[in-house]
């Protein structure tokens, strides 16, 4: 795996698990972004995770909107996805 590649997919898995830990669902998700102005639908936002296709900025913003405001993440050696 490129280290391109590999970044794309630690960034989907990021989000997924802290969606999971947070117990929010994409549906509520993309209520959640909806009340901060950001429309996108449940099943947009399942497309951009499982293909990593989203940008920094809207990491942030799907973080914040799960109330995800503190983050650890593995070293790179360390792979679960």
């Amino acid at each position: 795996m490129s280290n391109q590649n590999e970044y794309v997919a630690r960034a989907a898995h990021l989000l997924s698990e802290q969606l999971k830990q947070k117990g929010i669902g994409l549906k509520e998700l993309s209520a959640r972004l909806y009340a901060n102005g950001i429309t996108i639908s449940d099943t947009d936002l399942r497309k951009r995770i499982d293909q990593g296709t989203f940008s920094a900025a809207f990491l942030l913003q799907c973080l914040e909107a799960a109330g995800v405001f503190t983050l650890r993440m593995e070293p790179r050696n360390l792979k679960h996805f």
